[in-house]
């Protein structure tokens, strides 16, 4: 009996290092606030990783597909519930991330005999202004963060996750000195802070790239890559849909510059 919490302690460690392995691979996934909206941009192989949640809501996420769909699946529940017994206007990202999302991650992770939701996810909240728009961070343990949920604390105009913590941390040093005035802008920063992320993932590499090796390195990646970018617009009609994909010309003009 005595041996039981030193147990517990230690399959939680195990489990830990086993989904950070799993994930380090994972390509960034970026979440901008600018006028416009928001922007949400990846990069992937075989499959989508950018979805839309609700009215103002959508998601991204690296990991497995089978949890992402999983995840993806329950937040649509969620926020059509509350829609329905409420109203389109009340459903709020932040109570669902905190009062739902959360604790069934965290409960999935510490349940030791149980399957872990293998994934991290990023969900992005549209608001009527700039100042509104809300970030929130969900790791696979039922860690949170968010670019501004609590009184006082600086508000990110950013959001994002990545397969490793410093891939995250090299993705939101590009991100926090970006300059935003309009969709071409959000997505070269993007698609700066994507690469500089997927660089930094790679154990050769400990340090931020200089800027043409940066360029080059998304370049090479280009090839084995397909960018994937979606818009959450900013005060639309009520019969038009918030969510909409960036339209591929807009996409080529600004990946022109690293070819």
């Amino acid at each position: 009996m005595i041996d039981e919490p030193y147990r517990w302690v230690e399959a939680i460690s195990n489990r830990r290092e086993y989904i950070e392995n799993e994930l380090a691979p994972g390509s960034p996934t970026i979440g901008l606030s600018f006028s416009g909206g928001i922007l949400l941009l990846t990069f992937g192989r075989d499959r989508r990783k950018i979805f839309e949640i609700y009215d103002r809501i959508a998601m991204g996420g690296i990991g497995h597909p089978g949890d992402i769909e999983r995840l993806r699946i329950m937040a649509i529940e969620l926020a059509s519930t509350e829609g329905f017994t409420r109203s389109a206007a009340d459903v709020s990202l932040r109570r669902m991330a905190t009062y739902s999302f959360s604790p069934a991650l965290k409960q999935a992770f510490e349940q030791i005999y149980g399957a872990p939701y293998l994934a991290r996810i990023l969900f992005a909240e549209v608001g009527e202004t700039q100042e509104e728009d809300l970030f929130v961070r969900l790791d696979y343990d039922g860690a949170m963060h968010a670019n501004a949920m609590s009184a006082g604390k600086r508000r990110e105009s950013f959001g994002a996750i990545a397969g490793t913590r410093r891939g995250l941390e090299q993705v939101e040093r590009i991100l926090s000195r970006a300059k935003l005035s309009n969709l071409r802008n959000a997505l070269e920063a993007a698609i700066r802070a994507w690469g500089a992320g997927l660089y930094a993932s790679g154990e050769d590499q400990a340090d931020a790239p200089e800027e043409s090796v940066l360029k080059e390195f998304v370049k090479s990646r280009l090839e084995q890559y397909t960018i994937e970018a979606a818009l959450l617009e900013r005060g639309t009609a009520e019969s038009h849909a918030a969510f909409v994909e960036v339209p591929d010309a807009d996409l080529e003009s600004v990946l022109s510059r690293f070819r």
